[in-house]
């Protein structure tokens, strides 16, 4: 009696599911920190490349980006950017350095596979500027809405799915858990 090699497909899933389900309650998959602060750095990078191709005056770009996860033992990441907004108007360039210091909740968007910070206020902002030091609220509340839509909308992280595992903790309910220093990856409730 032989058995068809489809039919052996949905066995192997559930068994693979089941595995990491039962493994995922004993030591969650986490990302970093400083996994999340390069993926960050990817993604402005990669914002702001969309934004001029769109025809956009500003870009931004990113000198550092600080993440803080679980902070006072709060479900929430803090991240600190500083970087430069520039204004490409005229055929000039006109830099102004910035600093943010935000506070959002990290989110799995588990159709997209994706970890999404929602939910910013912004707690400090200043900018640096030949015309003016300090803060500005028009232009802070310019660039937090820039960064805002950003994060809103493009993942600090999304699981590979070229990597087994995440692929397959993909595939069943997840969630993430604001660790101290980590974010985890564990069962839906």
């Amino acid at each position: 009696m032989s058995v068809k090699r489809s039919s052996l497909l949905p066995v192997l899933m559930i068994l693979a599911v089941s595995l990491i389900s039962g493994c995922a309650s004993l030591s969650p998959y986490s990302i970093s920190e400083g996994e999340l602060e390069r993926h960050l750095q990817d993604t402005v990078s990669r914002f702001d490349r969309q934004q001029l191709q769109s025809g956009s005056p500003l870009s931004l770009s990113l000198s550092d980006a600080d993440i803080t996860l679980g902070p006072d033992g709060r479900d929430v990441a803090v991240i600190d950017l500083s970087g430069q907004v520039a204004l490409n108007a005229l055929m000039t360039k006109l830099p102004v350095d910035i600093a943010l210091k935000v506070e959002g909740a990290p989110v799995y968007d588990a159709e997209e596979k994706a970890v999404y910070i929602r939910r910013l206020q912004l707690l400090e902002s200043s900018i640096d500027s030949p015309f003016f030091k300090g803060d500005l609220k028009p232009v802070t509340d310019t660039v937090m809405r820039a960064v805002a839509q950003m994060l809103e909308t493009m993942p600090v992280y999304r699981l590979d799915e070229a990597d087994f595992a995440q692929r397959m903790f993909g595939m069943v309910p997840m969630d993430v858990r604001v660790a101290p220093g980590r974010l985890e990856f564990v069962m839906a409730e």
